[in-house]
Order: C-alpha cells, then structure tokens, then sequence
C-alpha cells in the first residue's frame, strides 16, 4: 500500500514537472509566445517587411500602408485565427482597415514604442517599476466602438528556431471591423478625388483645407447660439432667470460648439489620427469648461439670490448672523469652484486617457513637479490657504467695517487670493488675502458696531466748561445714532498757555453713523459759541493797560496798587 502510494506521488510529480517545463519552452521564458507557424498562407515576407522591433514593426506598418501595399503590410499581422487559403485576401483587407483606425482612432508615433528586440524597459532613473524587465504583449492603444473599449496590441512569437518577430495579436484582428465602422473613411471622404488625397507633412492635403472650413463653421454656431442667448436675457423679465441667462452666454456657446463638432466628427468627416487627438481633446476640454463655468454661473446667481433675501445691502448695519451667514455663502462659493475644477480636471484627464498612458511618467515627475508648482504657485497657494483661514476663523465677516492702512473700508468679497474693501467714499480697494491676514487692522464690526465717537475744541483758559457740558448733553440727547445718554461727558483734557481742550464724549450705534453724529455736534456747539459766548474763542492777548480782561473785579483792582508795575 506504501509503495503504491509513493508511485503515485512519483507520477505526480514527474507530470507537474512536465507541464512546467513544457508551459517554459511555450513562452520562451517570457520573451515570446510560441507558435507552429506564422502566416503560412502569405509566404515569405519581403524585405521592406520588418518586424524585429516593436519600433520597427510599427513603423513598416505605417511605410506600407501608406503605399496602399497592403499585401505587405499582412505579414505585420498574426493571422493565425484565419485559415490558410484566406489569409492573403483576408489579411490585405484587415491591413487596410487597420490603418485607416490608427490614423484616425488615435495618434500612435512609432518612437514612442521601444526599440530593443526584446521591448526591456530603460529607465536610466530607476524609477519605471518595471525597470530591466523584458516585455512580450504591448498596449498600442484603446478605442471605443459601440460602447466597449477594445485595446490593440502588438506582441512577440517565435516559429521553431527562427528569429521572433513582433505581430499585431490575433484578439486585436478579431474586433478591427467593429472598429473600421467607427473610425474608418466618412462620406465624405469617399467622394474626396484622389490627387487630394496625398499626404501633406502629418496630415493630407484636403484636410489642411477641410480642417479651417470645419472650425470655421463650428465658429459660426458659436456666435450663433451667443447673440441668440443675449436676445433672450434681453426680453426675460427682471428677475432670477434673467440674470442667470445673461450670465450663461459664453459656457453655452462652449458647450454648444462641443457638441456639434463632436457630432460633425462622428457622423460627417473625419481626420487623420493627428488631427483627430488634437481636435478630441480641445473639445473635451470646451466641454468641461463650459459645463463648468455654466454650474459656477448657477451657484454664483443662487447665491445672489440668497444674499439679496437674507441679507441685502453689505454694510455693518445688518445683523452680526446675517452677515456671518454671507461669509459663511461665500465660503461655499469658493468650495463649489475648488470641487467643480477638480472634477473638471479629472474629467479631462480621464477621457484623454492620460492616467493610463502618462500615469507612469507623472509618477516618476511628481517630485520635480512638487519642486516646480511649490516654487511657482507659492505666491497664489499662500492667497488661497489664506482665504480659506479667514473662512474658518472669520477676523472679518462680509460686511465688516474695518480700518486697513488708514482707510475706512467694508468687506464687500472674499475670494481665493484677494479681498475686495468698499472704501467710504465708493472706490474698491483690491487686496491679496496674504497680505491681508498679515497686516494689522481694526474691525470696528468684530463684536458690536456701537463705537465711542468725540468732539474736541480749543477755547480760551475763560470758557465755562460746565456750561458747555450742560449744552453738548443737552444736543447729543437730539441725535438718533447716539446711544447710552448716560455715557455722555464733556472734560477739559489739557491746558495751554491762553487755551484749554475740551473733549465731549458720546456713544453711537454704529461707526459711520457716529461720524456724523460728532460732525453734527461740533457744528452745533460752535455756533452756541459764536452766537452766546464768543469770547471762548481762543485769541491772542496783548496788554495796553494795567486791567486785565481775564481777572475778576477784585483781582483787577488789587492789580492798581502803589507800587505795582
């Protein structure tokens, strides 16, 4: 029973050594695929055929084609699914069709493909997680047909002891028909004559002369659809809606010039790979951002609708919650746009593929991009975390009254890297939020907007402080922006040789009402001065006798002493 056992495991072993070792000598070690035979129904390639190189096999591919030799161009192609006696018919059509996918479906440049016979990655960085190793199956490229991705590939085979050779895959041939449907000549192209037909540098001739007529006319839509939108906001009644319209002309116009050169790309004309990337891309781009500037425009008219209800005018008037409240809107305005061009960014980046052909290349730049974008965009990075510090620690609010560098300034905008100030007299003062945060100021609307205001005047050493103190109580009590009459006061707060200061004291409801509440007062109290007790005024003194003006009676008649000078 033991030995029966032990000649079973033996045999097992021996079995799973066999396969192991025939699955090596299959794939050749990982450097190529083997095969019995490789397109034996098509004979002997010529010698313009070369197939080395994943470069070179490319490249032929392209030489051949764009001769119309495609009879050539199949020895290029693994037709190993197809039988024998149908691969030289067979094989020429599929050629043809392929070529005309990779011209149009995507821009491949036979550089970008790895010239070593066995495609080893090079990276001289060390930073390619692939670094050394040897490659057999390579992605050329990815399309879309009929809402699938179909990827064509280029891979390594090796027919008994002859050289490898690198072949289009027989899985990429198998759905090229679907992709022809696609990508393959237009309508219009078909009917094209023949000596336009050359090529001209990357493109061909018609398509230099096609491609200005085609953003000619997408240019025409724009302006189109622009003045149509302009029309309508003119003749919506004053309103929300209104300014929503008049504010969505231009991402309209981007949207509407996307979809129809998409449309015009898909169904009427189309270009050379070259082209083609070039004019998806751009498009893809317009789209995003007019989707994105319309959203923004949105937002923008929602939140003036809001601020307008809830709020209104932007002054230190209003409550402190309400004009908490408009910060607090503001700051969801800038958190809408960080979101709405992140997805917009990523959007971009996910339909022109980039993550899955650059996302290498991008990782093994990210530290010099780091180094780049921190020394670069340090100025506008600082505005922006600025902002979003004011945002969360609100020092000032939408409708502050603040004293920056000696003017009287409201609040009007925080944005990303700029604060926008009212002053009192109207101008806007534009200021980057860095060097905002980073500067002292005064928010006369941090707590309460009520603010100690004063009057001062110079009298003459004679005037009667109390009776002025009883005639400033008396009009600042018939002022509306004063406030707490019982903060009320008036002292004599220095002493010069022939005058005295005197500084009237009051509370105001807010400050710029409290500005003119003291202006107010100090008019009225000079003209009590003028009209009741014009000798306060202060004056210059020059003695012509032994009286002096300034002494009482008594004083006076002691001053007339023999003896006196």
């Amino acid at each position: 029973m033991r030995r029966c056992l032990a000649w079973c495991l033996l045999l097992f072993g021996l079995s799973m050594a066999g396969a192991s070792a025939g699955q090596s000598s299959e794939s050749g070690g990982g450097r190529w695929f083997s095969v019995e035979a490789i397109n034996s129904g098509l004979g002997e390639p010529p010698e313009e055929v070369r197939r080395q190189t994943p470069r070179g096999a490319l490249r032929s591919f392209f030489t051949l084609t764009g001769e119309e030799n495609y009879s050539a161009a199949a020895h290029l192609l693994n037709l190993a699914d197809l039988p024998a006696t149908e691969q030289a018919a067979r094989g020429s059509e599929l050629a043809r069709q392929l070529a005309s996918v990779l011209r149009r479906g995507d821009w491949l440049q036979p550089s970008d493909l790895s010239s070593r016979r066995d495609a080893m990655v090079e990276d001289m960085s060390g930073q390619h997680p692939r670094t050394g190793q040897t490659r057999r199956n390579l992605l050329l490229s990815s399309l879309e047909a009929e809402g699938e991705s179909h990827a064509i590939r280029i891979a390594r085979y090796r027919a008994g002891e002859r050289e490898p050779v690198w072949l289009i895959t027989p899985d990429t041939l198998a759905f090229i028909p679907v992709l022809y449907e696609t990508y393959g000549s237009s309508w219009i192209e078909r009917h094209i004559p023949e000596r336009f037909q050359r090529s001209l540098g990357m493109l061909r001739l018609w398509e230099w002369l096609a491609i200005p007529v085609f953003l000619g006319v997408i240019g025409l839509l724009g302006w189109a659809v622009y003045r149509l939108t302009e029309a309508l906001a003119r003749r919506l009644p004053a309103g929300t809606a209104k300014r929503f319209v008049h504010r969505i002309p231009a991402p309209l116009t981007f949207i509407a010039m996307s979809l129809m050169a998409q449309v015009l790309l898909d169904g009427v004309v189309s270009f050379s790979g070259v082209a083609t990337a070039g004019l998806r891309i751009l498009l893809i781009v317009i789209m995003a951002w007019g989707m994105g500037l319309a959203a923004l425009r949105l937002v923008d008219t929602f939140l003036h609708r809001m601020t307008r209800r809830l709020v209104g005018e932007i002054d230190d008037t209003r409550h402190r919650d309400e004009r908490k409240l408009l910060t607090s809107l503001y700051a969801l305005r800038r958190g809408i746009i960080l979101v709405t061009v992140v997805a917009v960014a990523l959007y971009i980046l996910a339909e022109i593929d980039l993550f899955g052909t650059l996302g290498l290349s991008l990782l093994a730049s990210a530290s010099v991009l780091t180094v780049l974008v921190g020394i670069a965009g340090q100025a506008v990075l600082g505005n922006i975390l600025s902002s979003f510090q004011v945002s969360l620690a609100k020092p000032i609010r939408m409708g502050d009254l603040v004293v920056f560098e000696g003017q009287w300034c409201y609040v009007e905008g925080i944005f990303y890297t700029f604060i926008r100030l009212r002053s009192w007299d109207g101008r806007r003062l534009i200021v980057p939020v860095k060097h905002f945060v980073s500067q002292p100021f005064q928010n006369l609307s941090a707590k309460d907007a009520r603010l100690y205001g004063q009057v001062v005047l110079t009298l003459h050493v004679s005037a009667d402080i109390e009776c002025l103190r009883q005639r400033f109580i008396e009009l600042a009590e018939q002022e509306p922006d004063v406030v707490e009459p019982d903060k009320l006061c008036c002292y004599a707060t220095a002493q010069r040789e022939a005058t005295i200061e005197v500084r009237c004291y009051l509370m105001t409801r807010e400050p710029v009402g409290g500005w003119v509440a003291e202006n107010n007062l100090r008019e009225k109290l000079l003209a009590f001065i003028r009209d009741e007790h014009p000798e306060w005024w202060p004056r210059e003194v020059v003695a012509i006798g032994r009286h002096d003006v300034a002494l009482a009676e008594g004083a006076a008649a002691n001053s007339g002493r023999p003896g006196q000078p």
